[in-house]
């Protein structure tokens, strides 16, 4: 199957699905899940819905604004409360797991309010060859996947959303602020700020692609190699 039959069959899927609650991140995945059901169904037929706590970055959340602002989505900003869970700050491997199951409840629920059967997240194909306890939630909740069942990939996403004029395609990833906190050290709203305000200076300073590790007393930095040079100096 060839790239356009790939998104012919993305298309067919959503409308298939009729009306949509998009999990929105303002990331590669879920944007481009966005325009598509915006350009396949029309706005009356999509929600978009970005769950909102301390582990999202406050520069992610603006991002995710503008870009929904811009394709003419209509976006609901949802309280999520993941940090009241015992299991999640434990920061054990099934982290994510505990994080996603607390968003997702959360969208359902949002989207039983306004009417809308299905609700569908950017995961792609190439997330059913990592470990992924976020996709085993949304999975066991009933959340539609249509990138990954029409087969499309990272790169196969990244150069649809070029043809598509979406300012995401090159974009990095970005995976929440938990992400960068060591397995096994509590999640806590401060360890989250630290990473955050850790992340924007090195962004301030003209990096694009980075990470700060958070290790308790010990925070470890990572660029990439052409960029090395320049964090030591």
């Amino acid at each position: 199957m060839d790239l356009q039959e790939r998104y012919t069959d993305l298309q067919e899927r959503l409308r298939s699905l009729g009306r949509v609650l998009v999990a929105f991140s303002g990331g590669v995945d879920s944007t481009f899940l966005l325009k598509v059901s915006l350009d396949t169904l029309g706005a009356d037929h999509v929600l978009a819905a970005i769950g909102v706590s301390p582990s999202l970055a406050r520069s992610q959340h603006e991002r995710a604004i503008d870009l929904a602002r811009q394709m003419g989505a209509r976006l609901i900003q949802v309280p999520v409360h993941e940090l009241d869970d015992e299991r999640y700050k434990a920061n054990q491997k099934d982290r994510c797991f505990h994080c996603k199951t607390h968003l997702y409840q959360t969208l359902l629920q949002v989207a039983a309010r306004h009417g809308v059967k299905h609700v569908v997240c950017g995961a792609n194909l190439d997330d059913q060859d990592d470990y992924r306890p976020g996709h085993q939630a949304g999975a066991a909740l009933g959340v539609e996947c249509p990138l990954m069942q029409a087969g499309l990939t990272k790169a196969h996403i990244r150069r649809l959303s070029r043809d598509l004029g979406l300012a995401t395609a090159d974009l990095p990833a970005s995976p929440c602020l938990a992400s960068r906190i060591a397995y096994g050290l509590e999640v806590t709203e401060e360890r989250l700020r630290q990473v955050e305000e850790a992340e924007a200076f090195l962004w301030s300073e003209g990096l694009a692609e980075f990470r700060v590790r958070h290790h308790d007393t010990l925070a470890r930095i990572e660029v990439r190699p052409q960029d090395l040079a320049r964090v030591i100096a």
